[in-house]
């Protein structure tokens, strides 16, 4: 039964994802829980092979079993368990209700078919007629600001830039009015002139089709400018959780303060920038207790090298939650 009063569109809750290969089982995702609310747009951001992307892909049915399991969890979306849902279930909601932009165009779109006759066979998927299905591409390529939309039709993906191209995911993406949008690094492969623009246009897209948003990435730059809401993962967990002010205002994870300092100085010159130290772990063999303690400057021997934190709601300040046991700022959870 939908929670029709709900403002809440996306709850994932307690997911567990492990990838079973030849060296051994992978354990990508541990316990991760988040929830979207309607019209608001949450940042997922961490290294890479923090299990970002991986998230996403549970959303989205697009986990391939073998080798992924998804070991225990929820994915409510307006109430429903996607991970309960037939794949027939999937497919409708898929492009529908929920759609999804990948960080490289060039691996998405079909390099032998051109921009139109991928828009219109996806369109016609979900049901329109070919000449319906024309129409709404030109509409969705015009709503995205590409210039000449029916000379880019006609185009194939090598013809157009990767701003271009981006451009034209995002229209798919947007086509059959899906209420929740999954960016999954929609900007790393672009320059940092186009980058800004793709940035403006899902900002006017969200507003404009009051869309919920999952915007990951590893840029804390574009989740400043973008996000309502911040996750903070590593190794496959959530470290902390909470509005966008909460998180750059009072970070309270060892590891989210890294992120921060890393984040070069504008207004004056440096001779070397702040690192965290180490590197992310290998899931293969994760190490026992807080995955981050060997990086960590604040860890506790014998508590944190042995036990795993949960995350937790921060008492005086309530939304910020954070998952350690020696977090800046003292321990007020």
């Amino acid at each position: 039964m939908i929670d029709v009063k709900s403002d809440t569109i996306l709850s994932v809750k307690d997911l567990k994802i492990h990838f079973d290969t030849e060296e051994g089982e992978v354990k990508a995702i541990e316990n991760v829980s988040y929830e979207l609310k309607t019209n608001e747009v949450l940042g997922i951001v961490g290294e890479t092979g923090s299990g970002k992307s991986v998230s996403a892909y549970a959303i989205m049915g697009l986990i391939p079993h073998p080798p992924g399991k998804i070991l225990k969890g929820e994915i409510l979306f307006r109430g429903r368990d996607l991970l309960k849902m037939k794949k027939d279930e999937i497919r409708k909601i898929r492009g529908n209700d929920i759609a999804m932009i990948f960080q490289e165009p060039m691996t998405s779109l079909n390099p032998v078919f051109t921009i139109g006759e991928q828009m219109i066979d996806i369109l016609k998927a979900h049901g329109f007629s070919k000449k319906e299905a024309k129409i709404k591409s030109m509409q969705a390529l015009k709503k995205v600001r590409m210039p000449d939309p029916e000379l880019v039709l006609k185009k194939y993906p090598h013809e157009l830039s990767g701003g271009m191209r981006q451009r034209v995911m995002i229209a798919m993406a947007l086509s059959c009015e899906p209420t929740l949008l999954i960016a999954d690094e929609p900007t790393t492969a672009l320059d940092v002139t186009v980058q800004a623009q793709v940035l403006k246009l899902l900002k006017q897209m969200q507003q404009d089709y009051n869309l919920s948003v999952l915007l990951i990435t590893h840029n804390l730059g574009v989740v400043a400018q973008n996000c309502d809401s911040i996750a903070v993962m590593y190794a496959g967990n959530i470290v902390e959780y909470g509005s966008a002010d909460q998180i750059f205002e009072n970070a309270l994870h060892p590891y989210t303060k890294g992120l921060l300092r890393a984040i070069p100085p504008l207004e004056s010159e440096t001779e070397s920038l702040n690192v965290i130290p180490g590197s992310v772990p290998n899931l293969l063999f994760p190490p026992s207790g807080c995955r981050f303690h060997p990086r960590c400057e604040k860890a506790l021997k014998g508590k944190c090298d042995v036990e795993i934190p949960t995350l937790k709601e921060v008492k005086s300040d309530p939304g910020h939650k954070v998952a350690c046991f020696n977090p800046y700022g003292g321990n007020e959870r």
